[in-house]
C-alpha cells in the first residue's frame, strides 16, 4: 500500500488572536489553553515539537525535593499539585516511581534535615507513600560502595519516560480545539510598530515560503532562544532575560546491580544527581554548566561525561562501569532566569512572564524558565495574563497508590485482537498512544506492512508511524523515530536499525530510492547530533574508566 501525505496550507495574511512561538512543552500547553478558550491560535516551532529542551530533560515529573533546600515552598506546592494532576490525567505516560535518597557519611546534607524535608514533601502530596520492599532495599545496599556507611530514605515521585509523547498529545488537543500548528516553521522576527507587537514574519522550511501573520498577542515560549527572538525583532531589554545553563546526561545499559527504583544521590562534588531506570536502560544526570552558545548546537563536553561516569561508577564500584559502556550522551540548555553571580544550583526554577510593554513591544510576552512538571500551570497563568479566562482544572483521581487499572489487561487483549498484533505490541501502543491505541490497531489490521515492527528489535509497529505522519504533524523521519514513536532512543538502535526502519516505512509511504536516501541521511544527521557517542581515545574518559 502507499500513503500520500497531504501538503499543509499556508497562513500568509491571516489574523490570529494569539501566536505562540516555540513548540516545547510550555508553548504547546499554552496553545492548547488558548484554543480551548475559543481563541484563534497559531503555534509555530522552528524545528519539531519537543525537539529542544523538552527532549533533553531528566524525564521526571517531580515536586522538586531540592527546591526545599532553597526555601521555595510555593514552587514545591505547585509542582506536587501538578504532578498529581498529570498522574491522574495521563496514566499511560506519567507513572509513580519509587525513589531512594542516598547519603553517605561524607555528605554535607544532614540525615535529620533530609528526613524533615521528606516528611514535608509527603504532606504536600496529600497521600501516604508506601514502603519499599526489604528485598529491593537489600539489593540496592549490596550493589553500593561497601566502603561507605549509607543512609537510605525512600519517597515517591513520578516519571514521564517520553515527554515527547505528552507534547504530541497536547499538541493534538490544541489542533482539535482549532489551533493551527506548524513545525519546521521559523519566526524570522516579531513585527513591532508604534510600540506594539503586531504580527510575526515566518519562514516555512518545508514549503520554502515566507509569510506574515497578524496577532492580537504574541507569546515567546522559545526557552533558551527567548533572547534571540527579541534581538532579531529589535526588542531591547535592559539586560538578558536568560542565563543559560547546560544540563548533560549519559545513558548506560542496565548494569549488574542496577536498581529497579530511581536514585537521588550526590555526585563526586556533592551536587545532587539522579540515576534512573529509563527505557530499559539507565539514565544518569545532570550537570550544571554555564552555556551562552547556540542552544541548537549544544553538546555534552568530555568533562561532563567524565563527571557523570565517575559519579555512577563510584556509587556502584562492583559493576565496573567504564567509558565504553556509555550508549550515548545528550545535553540541553535550561532557560533559567538571568542571575549574575549566583551558582546555577541556587538560581530559582520558578517561571516568570516578562511583559515587553516597557521595552516598546506591548502585547509581547516572553516566558522565562519553567519545567516539565509545571507546564500546564504556567500555561494557565500565561493565558490569564493575556486576558483569557481559564478555570483551574479539577483533580483527577489516580486510584490508590497509583495502582494500574485492572481493566488494562482486558484492554490490551482487545487492542491485540482489533489489530491482529501480539499482546506485547498492543501494550506498547497503549503506553505511547493511550486512548488512540484502538484507532491505530484498526489501521494495523489493513495490511501486514502496517503490522510489521518498525525495526526487528521493537514491538512498536509501522501503523504508529503512519499515525504520526497522518495525524500528529510529523514531517521528517526524525520527527517520528525520535519523538512521535521514539524507538531510536532504545537500547537496540544502530545504523542498521535506521535503515531497516526507513525501508519498512518507505514501503508504506511510497518512497522511491531518492526519497529513502534523503530521509535516511537527514535522520542519521539529526540523531548523531542529538545523541552523542563519546569520542574514543579521549584521555579524560579513559582516566574516568580506570
Amino acid at each position: 500500500m502507499s500513503l500520500a501525505i497531504k501538503p499543509r496550507p499556508g497562513v500568509d495574511g491571516q489574523h490570529f488572536h494569539v501566536v505562540v512561538i516555540g513548540g516545547g512543552i510550555n508553548g504547546v500547553a499554552l496553545a492548547r489553553e488558548c484554543a480551548r478558550a475559543g481563541k484563534r491560535t497559531l503555534l509555530v516551532e522552528q524545528n519539531d515539537f519537543a525537539s529542544g529542551v523538552t527532549s533533553r530533560s531528566t524525564r521526571i515529573i517531580h515536586g522538586g525535593l531540592r527546591y526545599l533546600e532553597h526555601g521555595e515552598i510555593g514552587l514545591v506546592r505547585e509542582s506536587v499539585r501538578e504532578r498529581e494532576r498529570l498522574l491522574g490525567e495521563r496514566p499511560h505516560l506519567v507513572h509513580p516511581v519509587r525513589f531512594l535518597f542516598l547519603l553517605n557519611e561524607q555528605s554535607e546534607r544532614s540525615a535529620m534535615k533530609v528526613r524533615a524535608g521528606l516528611w514535608l514533601y509527603q504532606r504536600f502530596s496529600g497521600r501516604k507513600s508506601g514502603a519499599l520492599s526489604e528485598m529491593e532495599l537489600k539489593r540496592v545496599e549490596r550493589a553500593l560502595d561497601a566502603g561507605h556507611q549509607w543512609s537510605i530514605f525512600n519517597y515517591e515521585d513520578a516519571q514521564c519516560e517520553f515527554p515527547e509523547r505528552l507534547v504530541a498529545e497536547w499538541m493534538l488537543e490544541a489542533a482539535e480545539a482549532g489551533a493551527v500548528v506548524r513545525n519546521h516553521c521559523e519566526v524570522l522576527a516579531v513585527d513591532v510598530a508604534q510600540g506594539r507587537a503586531r504580527g510575526v514574519l515566518l519562514r516555512d522550511r518545508i514549503a520554502g515560503k515566507d509569510a506574515r501573520v497578524d496577532a492580537g498577542w504574541i507569546v515567546n515560549c522559545t526557552g533558551p532562544w527567548a533572547d534571540r527572538i527579541c534581538q532579531r525583532s529589535a526588542v531591547r531589554t535592559s539586560k538578558p532575560m536568560l542565563g543559560g545553563v547546560r544540563g548533560s546526561h549519559i545513558v548506560l545499559p542496565r548494569f549488574s546491580g542496577a536498581p529497579s527504583v530511581a536514585l537521588y544521590t550526590e555526585a563526586t562534588d556533592g551536587r545532587p544527581i539522579f540515576v534512573l531506570p529509563w527505557n530499559e536502560q539507565v539514565l544518569v544526570g545532570t550537570t550544571e554548566v554555564p552555556d551562552t552558545g547556540d542552544p541548537g548546537r549544544t553538546a555534552p563536553s568530555n568533562e561532563e561525561i567524565e563527571y557523570l561516569l565517575r559519579s555512577v561508577a563510584k556509587l556502584f564500584p562492583k559493576a565496573k562501569i567504564a567509558a565504553q559502556d556509555i550508549r550515548y550522551a545528550f545535553a540541553g540548555i535550561r532557560p533559567l532566569p538571568n542571575s549574575p553571580g549566583n551558582k546555577a544550583s541556587a538560581v530559582t526554577r520558578r517561571h516568570f512572564l516578562h511583559d515587553h510593554t516597557a521595552d516598546g513591544a506591548a502585547r509581547l510576552i516572553s516566558v522565562i524558565g519553567g519545567k516539565l512538571t509545571t507546564a500546564a500551570s504556567l500555561a494557565r497563568e500565561c493565558a490569564r495574563k493575556i486576558g483569557i479566562a481559564v478555570p483551574e482544572p479539577t483533580m483527577v483521581s489516580m486510584g490508590p497508590q497509583g495502582s494500574l487499572d485492572p481493566m488494562l489487561d482486558q484492554e490490551a487483549l482487545e487492542v491485540a485482537r482489533a489489530g491482529a498484533v501480539s499482546e506485547e505490541t498492543a501494550r506498547g501502543i497503549m503506553e505511547w498512544h493511550g486512548p488512540r491505541a484502538m484507532d491505530i490497531a484498526r489501521m494495523a489490521l489493513v495490511s501486514a506492512e502496517l503490522r510489521a515492527p518498525v525495526c526487528p528489535h521493537s514491538s512498536h509497529i509501522v501503523a504508529e508511524v503512519v499515525e504520526a505522519y497522518r495525524n500528529e504533524y510529523a514531517v521528517t523521519l526524525g520527527d517520528v523515530l525520535l519523538r512521535r514513536v521514539p524507538v531510536a532512543l532504545g537500547a537496540c538502535w544502530s545504523e542498521s536499525c535506521s535503515r531497516e526502519a526507513a525501508l519498512r516505512i518507505g514501503a508504506v509511504l511510497g518512497w522511491n530510492e531518492q526519497d529513502l536516501g534523503s530521509n535516511l541521511e537527514a535522520f542519521e544527521t539529526e540523531r548523531t547530533a542529538f545523541l552523542k557517542k563519546p569520542s574514543r581515545g579521549s584521555s579524560t574518559l579513559e582516566a574516568a574508566a580506570d
